[in-house]
């Protein structure tokens, strides 16, 4: 009797339905490695680059005239630097991710690993940013010659190496303290508004030194900062909905 009672709860669990767990970022073991690969390069370049990284922040903010930073610096220390802009474009490929997961359900509703719309937005952030140095180069040196140029290379390459330090903080709170994705989007947003306006304080201490040079500095913003902006929003989108497709 007992052995027939037992049976019969045994089949009747068998017969319940398993639903799937919904899908969480601090569940997520991708992230997570994400997320520790980049906190453990931080910790290791700061140790070995820490006041090479200072100088650049200090002549960032004095406008210093100097020699550029890739004829003084050692290629122990630009292995460093290209570390830093790869974990800058993770740690915005995350972000996005973070909020792409929460908007559009989709994208990790399917069999799809986190891991490939994560390496899908982190190509489109490198390319993106490859794009970006090679028309502000041709546009420099078209407008405003080699020196100053040169110059403005270093300075948006000392913003990148440090949004990633901006950025960290703000990936993490997303994913292990449950924002909503407006909240990240948000949260993003201002960073990415912080980082404009330092933009534009170094076009201006570089290239604005009369009328001309303050309409030509209009016309640098719009072009080169605005218009790609929304280029790469289109970009994100179209990548999402592709792997929602084919998720």
């Amino acid at each position: 009797m007992m052995t027939s009672a037992a049976a019969s709860s045994f089949s009747c669990l068998l017969s319940i339905p398993v639903r799937p767990m919904p899908y969480s970022l601090r569940a997520d073991d991708t992230v997570a490695l994400l997320l520790l690969g980049c906190f453990l390069l931080s910790a290791y370049v700061l140790s070995r680059s820490r006041k090479f990284l200072f100088l650049l922040a200090k002549d960032f903010l004095l406008n210093r005239e100097r020699t550029s930073i890739f004829a003084t610096s050692t290629a122990t220390d630009m292995r460093y630097l290209l570390l830093l802009v790869l974990q800058t474009c993770v740690l915005a490929a995350l972000l996005a991710f973070c909020c792409l997961a929460g908007a559009e359900p989709g994208l990790v509703a399917g069999q799809v690993p986190s891991l490939l719309p994560a390496a899908g937005l982190t190509c489109v952030c490198l390319l993106a940013l490859a794009g970006k140095w090679a028309v502000y180069s041709l546009v420099g040196w078209t407008f405003f010659g080699g020196g100053r140029t040169s110059l403005w290379l270093e300075s948006y390459s000392t913003l990148l190496y440090y949004a990633g330090f901006v950025l960290y903080p703000v990936v993490l709170c997303a994913v292990y303290f449950g924002w909503g994705w407006h909240v990240t989007a948000w949260a993003g947003a201002i960073v990415a508004v912080w980082f404009k306006i330092m933009i534009f304080y170094k076009w201006q201490q570089l290239f604005c030194n009369n009328l001309h040079g303050c309409f030509l500095l209009i016309l640098y913003f719009c072009a080169l900062e605005i218009v790609p902006c929304l280029i790469l929003y289109r970009g994100v989108m179209q990548l999402t909905h592709y792997l929602i497709i084919n998720n």
